[in-house]
């Protein structure tokens, strides 16, 4: 194909290309390596000078400190020269030390001007290399406090040596040179020091500084020494005062020096002068100035985040408190930094935890990165921050107010009441109390005509905002701000004066019109609301009954009257207006502070009356609205019912829990329709062991059987079953029975109150058997009773024709439920209620309603105005518990821990929570557990601790015989004008005791108390029958006896029966008795007879 001579061609071609490359590659081999001889050799030969040049300095340095003092300034800027040549920090470490050593040597000679280091500065030919070679230096010196840590001893002094050369050369104050004729060329040299110190702006000298600060500072003890915090602080001040105060180095110094954890706090302990420089030089008015700018300021916040932010805030408040006379002069600067401070804090506070938070001391979850490292300074911090609710700033920042002097007044006190619809049913002491301080001023309402735009209001308005963003913001210390925001007595009332003031007409209409307005001024005023009504809660909250009602600390009862009834109308507005539907942000917080406050006075006001009768009730609100807006699911009704239910008048409270029941029995088909019937559980009870059988039948049953209809069968003391039929009378019967026995305190399952005996789960009640089974059945019974709205029907042979009637008389008509005759302590019954799950809730204040003289002796403790350590308590309750003496410590290690001064509010609050809760926690959480498998919580949140009392037990008033009178039917012939009617009537309201009235109307309805609607909801209603035979005989009415009975003519003398009555029905069955006298004997007989269904 190829000819020979083609191929041979082809080959020696290829043959050359390849020797070609090959010699390519031979060449950039033999270049390679020349170069890395090269490389080698140039490495080698630098390695080599370098070791001639460190043995050089070595050498150098050799000399002793007498030789040093002697080295010319030449010679140790030509050996400077040669190590900043081959410096590396982790070789040359110990040279460098040695060369500033030498060369502050130089610096202290004295009159040896050409040993003088800075003397090379005055050289012509050396000035600028000088210049350049001090600059290197003092920045390595800056690299080396970078990583120096202060707490090793060795590492310290190098820290002086550093500082010492940075001291030396940014100043020349300290130049020898300078003195005398020298004179002359300070500033020049001052010249040549501001340059030096712009080189380590520039570098990053403010960082360094900072991180020295920060690891000597930022922990529990401060490692740093007074020269080294003296130096440290001096350094950083330098370049701001050389610049005049510029706003480029203010700046720098704000994020990296008044950053540093409580910075102020340690100057002034360690190095107070250094505080009077700063005041010498006006510099905290120079931040507030600087800071004052919305944009400045948020430069600042966002260079140093969340956390130092913080840190700076302290330190500013702290440096504000040291100079009041700038505050009281700049106040409206310092209070806009602050709170644009803290707004840029609040904007990553949040509400939960979550992957993106974290945890910070003082604000919470947080959501930007937290410096863990701040974490020991954190309570010098939190001190700092104290500042900003302590008592020198509020009465700077609330002078406007506080310097308002309340109206005085000298009439007497009478004339200072309210008017009549208000005027209060107090006892003497309060009448006393309320003389005395009406001497003092005037009741504070709102009166209205202060300007909403002058600028009295607006500075008030701003520290409130102010005070309301640190409250939203610093989470964690909210009770230290409002504490300390409560602590002087006239702040309260003068700014409630102040509020009073506002708008045209003051008050509500005010502020009604502003949760309609979107604007800033709208905003602030309701932040100062919301302000007043957070700190007026906590002050309420954590005051006694005898503050609060005897001495009347910062407001009158009065004032309470004012201040409720407003706030009761504008939490109202608010709900019924649909504002708190959308609320949100701020109006939301709004309405919570508000209705939080309102709650706090109403539950007071229900332990012990401060305002008049129906005082909490919305005359505006007609009750038929209200429900009928329920019965449409519309949002505002069940807000009204589930914030603000006592607006609504206690009947109709009642009326509605009554139908919620009813409501959920028909959803559950316990009721009879024409088509069904309710399932029925059948029990037999016998009476000599009542508890015993009724615990174990009962307590297995499942929540739907519960509220089911339970029938009873009683078996008497012989073994017989009792005659009767039970249509939910015998149970009533069994119920009261069982509860009496369990509430029985000889059982010692519970205990009753010193003083007015009132009951709570015994402490000792661990002592029985499965108790907590115990407790859980007793809650259920409980429950049962308050759930039963069956009729009171019980326990008789009735006539089948008169049963019938009633009973359709009664079939669709509301019924009455059971109650029982238990009275709970109060403390427990807001137990019930879960009120001490409130942040609002306070132990000491439930106290008395456990042991009153206890309670005082706690108190006095708090008023006690000695050293309390000499009483010699501790943080522990000693207990006699079935005659052996058992210590609770209140806190870990409270029996050892001693109650001083500082620790005696919480160690009141600590014993109270203990006696009313821990003891009792676990039978309360029982019993609480069986009674809302039967009442659902949010039913009973409608009632407050009394009206939940009267539920249970019924109205604890006196029986009311007019109303009874009014509301009784009478059948056989008897009328209201018929003679032993007459009879009846004058009996009970003569002759017969409370007591024994309390027992007749036990024996016609089997409860002791009045319904707690009045009689008109007695169902069926209480009614008198006129019988002229026996039980067993009676055939019910005919013509024959109505007509009888009607004029009084008897078929024989019935003067040896007895009354009898069919509780089941509430009926009373009166023979036609011939005498006032054998009435009253027989009644009074019958009444007074406990004997179950075997009277006859």
């Amino acid at each position: 194909m190829f000819t020979v001579s083609q191929t041979s061609r082809a080959w020696f071609i290829d043959r050359a290309r390849q020797a070609r490359e090959e010699r390519l590659v031979q060449r950039e081999r033999e270049r390679a390596a020349v170069e890395v001889q090269a490389h080698v050799r140039s490495f080698l030969c630098r390695r080599r000078l370098r070791s001639e040049i460190r043995r050089e300095i070595d050498e150098f340095f050799k000399a002793d400190d007498a030789e040093f003092s002697k080295r010319s300034a030449l010679c140790i800027f030509k050996i400077a020269r040669k190590l900043l040549f081959v410096f590396r920090i982790k070789e040359d470490n110990e040279r460098f030390e040695k060369l500033c050593r030498c060369i502050q040597s130089s610096m202290d000679a004295e009159n040896e001007p050409k040993v003088w280091y800075v003397s090379l500065a005055l050289s012509k030919d050396l000035t600028l290399l000088w210049i350049k070679q001090i600059k290197h230096i003092l920045w390595h010196c800056c690299e080396f406090l970078e990583q120096l840590k202060p707490e090793i001893l060795q590492d310290s002094k190098l820290i002086t040596l550093h500082l010492t050369m940075l001291v030396t050369f940014t100043d020349t104050s300290t130049w020898k040179i300078l003195r005398g004729k020298g004179e002359s060329l300070r500033p020049a040299m001052n010249h040549i020091c501001a340059n030096i110190m712009g080189h380590l702006n520039q570098h990053g000298f403010y960082p360094v500084l900072q991180m020295l600060l920060t690891r000597g500072l930022a922990r529990p003890r401060p490692c740093l020494s007074k020269g080294t915090l003296t130096a440290t602080f001096s350094l950083a001040l330098r370049p701001v005062i050389a610049a005049q105060f510029s706003d480029s180095l203010i700046r720098p110094f704000l994020v990296h020096i008044m950053s540093v954890p409580a910075l102020v706090t340690h100057l002034s302990t360690v190095t107070p002068e250094r505080l009077t420089v700063l005041e010498s030089h006006d510099m905290l008015r120079k931040f507030i100035t600087f800071l004052r700018n919305e944009d400045r300021c948020r430069d600042v916040c966002e260079s140093l985040e969340g956390c130092h932010t913080l840190c700076l805030m302290g330190n500013l408040l702290q440096l504000g408190s040291l100079s009041p006379r700038v505050l009281e002069e700049e106040t409206d600067g310092f209070v806009s930094l602050l709170t644009q401070m803290l707004c840029y804090c609040q904007k990553y506070v949040s509400q939960k935890k979550s992957n993106l938070t974290h945890w910070h001391p003082v604000l919470g979850w947080f959501s930007q990165s937290v410096d863990y490292g701040l974490n020991e300074s954190m309570p010098l911090i939190t001190k700092q921050l104290q500042f900003l609710w302590g008592v020198p700033l509020i009465r700077v920042f609330f002078s406007d107010v506080l310097n308002k002097k309340l109206l005085e007044n000298q009439e007497p006190a009478q004339a200072q009441l309210a008017p009549s619809q208000n005027v209060l049913p107090v006892k003497n002491l309060l009448k006393r109390a309320f003389q005395k301080s009406a001497s003092v001023r005037n009741i504070l309402r709102p009166v209205g005509g202060k300007r909403v735009d002058s600028a009295e209001v607006q500075r008030v308005c701003n520290i409130c905002v102010l005070y309301q963003t640190s409250l939203t913001t610093l989470t964690q210390i909210r009770l230290q701000i409002l504490t300390g925001l409560t602590y002087l007595d006239d702040l309260l009332p003068k700014l409630w004066a102040f509020i009073c003031e506002l708008g045209p007409h003051g008050g509500l209409k005010l502020f009604s019109e502003c949760l309609n307005s979107d604007t800033e001024e709208s905003k602030q005023l309701l932040a100062m609301l919301t302000l007043f009504c957070d700190c007026s809660r906590h002050l309420v909250t954590i005051l006694d009954d005898i503050e609060v009602y005897e001495e009347q600390i910062s407001f009158k009862l009065e004032e309470l009257v004012t201040i409720s009834s407003f706030l009761n109308s504008f939490v109202f507005k608010m709900i019924w207006d649909g504002i708190v539907e959308t609320a949100k942000g701020d109006t939301l917080e709004l309405f919570h502070s508000v209705h939080g406050w309102l709650m706090v006075l109403y539950e007071r006001d229900c332990r012990r009356r401060f305002a008049p009768e129906d005082h909490w009730l919305r005359k505006d609100l007609k009750p038929s609205v209200l429900f009928q807006e329920l019965d449409k699911d519309r949002k505002r009704a069940q807000l009204v019912l589930q914030h603000i239910p006592h607006v609504i008048p206690h009947k109709n409270r009642v009326l509605l829990f009554r139908n919620m029941v009813t409501k959920e029995k028909e959803k559950l088909g316990l009721v009879e329709t024409s088509s069904a019937s309710p399932h029925v559980t059948h029990i037999t009870i016998r009476r000599s062991r009542m508890l015993e059988d009724g615990y174990e039948q009962l307590r297995q049953l499942s929540q739907h059987a519960m509220k089911g209809v339970i029938r009873v069968k009683f078996v008497s003391d012989l073994g017989v079953d009792e005659a009767g039929i039970d249509q939910d009378g015998v149970f009533k019967e069994f119920l009261e029975e069982i509860i009496k026995r369990v509430f029985d305190p000889a059982l010692n399952l519970f205990k009753t109150t010193s003083g007015d005996e009132r009951l709570y789960p015994s402490p000792t009640s661990y002592i029985h058997e499965n108790y907590l089974q115990l407790f859980e059945f007793v809650g259920k019974m409980l429950g049962k009773a308050v759930y039963e709205a069956l009729v009171l029907v019980g326990k008789s042979r009735e006539n089948k024709s008169y049963a019938v009637a009633c009973l359709l008389q009664m079939v669709n008509e509301l019924r009455e439920g059971i109650v029982v005759d238990v009275p709970f302590a109060s403390f427990f019954l807001s137990q019930l209620l879960g009120h001490h799950h409130s942040v609002f809730y306070s132990s000491v204040d439930e106290l008395p309603s456990l042991d009153s003289e206890f309670y005082k002796n706690l108190t006095s403790i708090k008023r006690y105005e000695g050293d309390i350590a000499d009483l010699g308590l501790t943080l522990s309750y000693d207990e006699d518990v079935m005659g052996q003496l058992v210590c609770h410590e209140l806190t870990p290690g409270g029996k050892t821990t001693p109650v001083t001064n500082a620790n005696k509010i919480s160690y009141i609050h600590l014993m109270a929570h203990f006696r009313m809760h821990t003891q009792i926690k676990n039978q309360t959480a029982a019993l609480i557990s069986g009674f809302r498998s039967i009442i659902k919580p949010e039913w009973t949140r409608m009632f407050s601790t009394p009206e939940l009392q009267r539920l249970i037990s019924g109205d604890n008033a006196e029986i009311d015989l007019e109303d009874l009178k009014k509301h009784t039917v009478y059948y056989g012939g008897f009328h209201g004008s018929h003679r032993v009617i007459i009879w009846l009537w004058d009996i009970l309201a003569s002759d017969f005791t409370p007591d024994e009235r309390a027992m007749f109307l036990k024996f016609v309805t089997s409860c002791s108390r009045p319904p707690l609607l009045g009689f008109a909801y007695l169902k069926p209603p209480f009614s008198i029958r006129c019988v002229e035979v026996s039980d067993d005989q009676d055939t019910g009415d005919t013509l024959g006896s109505v007509l009888r009975g009607f004029f009084t003519i008897r078929k024989r003398e019935p003067g040896g029966r007895l009354p009898t009555s069919s509780t089941c029905f509430n009926l009373l069955k009166l023979p036609n008795y011939s005498r006032k006298s054998v009435l009253r004997e027989k009644l009074r007989y019958a009444v007074s007879m406990n004997t179950g269904f075997e009277l006859s």
